[in-house]
């Protein structure tokens, strides 16, 4: 096992290129949410050290394609075990640049590395196919070759799972990659860049190069012929713009893309279990995450009796400092996150919703604190119904049969999670069937897991991440014709 390094040592400010730490011209700064202090002042890299990293990236492809996949699963290991050894550090750096309660970041820690232990076992897996003969003499082949360089850009809200659920299986296959993690938490990226260093993976096979100018790592990277595959997680909008960039070299592309995920309560629900599941779903990280349940969908008979159930559970959740064990919730990401909270609760009361629980900011807490809020009586044309909230804000509608339930949660252009609880199989089967998302919890709140297809249908994405469809995402296939035989 690898020796034990300090959160001092793990704690890197500089751009990883080649296997090399290198500064900028510039730099930025991360600071802490909960606080306001900065953390550390990182390393900007500028189009040429991107080109340098793709170039490194590229060379390392010559050789890291052609280790056999038992040495690529053991580098993969070693760096899985070397990541859970420091499991606590690597938490308490995410939470003083992401602020989520400290116990929460080193579940995201296990959490990210599990793909990196399941695509270390898939690289091993990789499989191909002789065909039936067509004819006499001949014999017809596929075989899956890794499909060269790969740009990786992840988001702030998970700054450790976002980056190995894509680096693990591009390197499984045989791919080196260019990782952009996002200016507001790239620390966390970086320190796996030193753990990997620490456990021999070869020079260029990951590069990390932070900036926080995203216009020109995406238009850098898209426009360099060496890359063959982009893999992002962020907003549909930007999204679209990375399309239009990777069309120019037809880009192989996976995309996980927002979300607006409906939490539909039918009237045969077990109502416990479904405030339980809900919290789970909702309260992660704050509510800012991707597959968080955005609109709570109540039939009208059961209504009042969930949302008392609701209220209760709600109220017990404590908000403060991540550093501090004893709290369930810490701070939004940033100023911008907690304005666009209370436009959209502002809104929604405006046009009708009731206020159940007050929440919003608390001064003695600190600026980017958001204490819950519990909205009733919401409709579907209300901007908080249509839009990502990405904050600690429940929003309740209700609505009366079935039929209408499974109308208004697939009345949106995004499909990337949806959830429901019911008891009838019958029920079950039915909507299961009928909702329009690429992962649905049913009685269930936490559904992302290594073994799980993870990605979105309509406007929420292009691709799976996870599961042992994962990896084909990083692998091309090739037909191979032989006569003469």
């Amino acid at each position: 096992m690898t020796s034990k390094l300090s959160r001092k040592d793990l704690l890197a400010d500089a751009l990883y290129i080649d296997g090399k730490w290198q500064q900028g011209k510039n730099t930025f700064t991360v600071t802490n949410p909960s606080t306001g202090d900065t953390v550390a002042t990182v390393a900007n890299a500028s189009e040429q050290q991107v080109e340098a990293a793709i170039d490194a990236a590229h060379r390392a492809f010559q050789s890291w394609r052609h280790c056999t996949s038992e040495e690529r699963s053991k580098k993969l290991r070693a760096w899985f075990d070397a990541i859970m050894l420091h499991q606590d550090e690597l938490a308490e750096i995410m939470t003083l640049e992401q602020g989520k309660p400290v116990d929460e970041a080193a579940g995201e820690v296990a959490y990210g590395a599990s793909f990196v232990e399941w695509f270390a076992e898939e690289a091993k897996r990789i499989r191909g196919d002789i065909l039936p003969t067509i004819k006499n003499q001949q014999e017809n082949r596929v075989i899956k070759q890794p499909i060269g360089v790969v740009g990786c850009i992840t988001p702030w809200n998970f700054p450790n799972a976002m980056i190995t659920r894509k680096v693990a299986p591009a390197l499984a296959a045989g791919c080196t990659v260019v990782v952009k993690p996002p200016s507001l938490t790239p620390l966390s990226a970086l320190a796996l860049g030193v753990l990997a260093e620490h456990v021999g993976i070869p020079a260029g096979v990951i590069n990390i190069v932070p900036t926080d100018d995203a216009k020109m790592f995406s238009e850098t990277l898209c426009a360099n012929p060496k890359v063959r595959k982009l893999s992002f997680t962020g907003s549909t909008k930007v999204g679209q713009t990375l399309m239009k960039l990777c069309s120019e070299n037809v880009i192989k592309m996976s995309l996980e893309l927002g979300g607006n995920a409906p939490f539909v309560v039918f009237d045969d629900a077990d109502l416990d279990l479904a405030v339980e599941q809900l919290m789970a779903s909702k309260f992660r990280n704050a509510g800012q995450t991707c597959i968080s349940a955005n609109r709570v969908l109540v039939q009208d008979s059961v209504h009042d009796a969930f949302v008392g159930k609701l209220s209760h559970a709600v109220k017990k959740l404590k908000v403060g400092d991540g550093m501090n064990k004893d709290h369930d919730l810490g701070p939004l990401i940033n100023q911008e996150a907690v304005d666009k909270a209370h436009r959209l609760v502002k809104d929604a009361i405006e046009k009708g919703a009731t206020c159940e629980l007050k929440g919003g900011q608390d001064e003695h807490l600190g600026d980017l604190f958001y204490l819950p809020v519990l909205l009733t009586n919401v409709s579907a044309e209300m901007e908080i119904s249509q839009t990502e909230i990405f904050a600690p804000v429940v929003a309740v509608q209700k609505f009366v049969s079935e039929d209408e339930g499974i109308e208004l949660a697939n009345s949106t252009p995004f499909g990337l999670a949806a959830y429901f609880c019911a008891s009838s199989p019958q029920r079950i089967h039915r909507v299961s069937y009928a909702l329009e998302a690429g992962l649905v919890g049913i009685n269930a709140g936490a559904i992302s897991h290594y073994m799980n297809p993870f990605g979105g249908v309509k406007q929420s994405g292009i691709g799976r991440e996870g599961s042992h469809y994962g990896i084909d995402e990083y692998l091309e296939i090739k037909t191979l014709v032989q006569g003469g035989l």
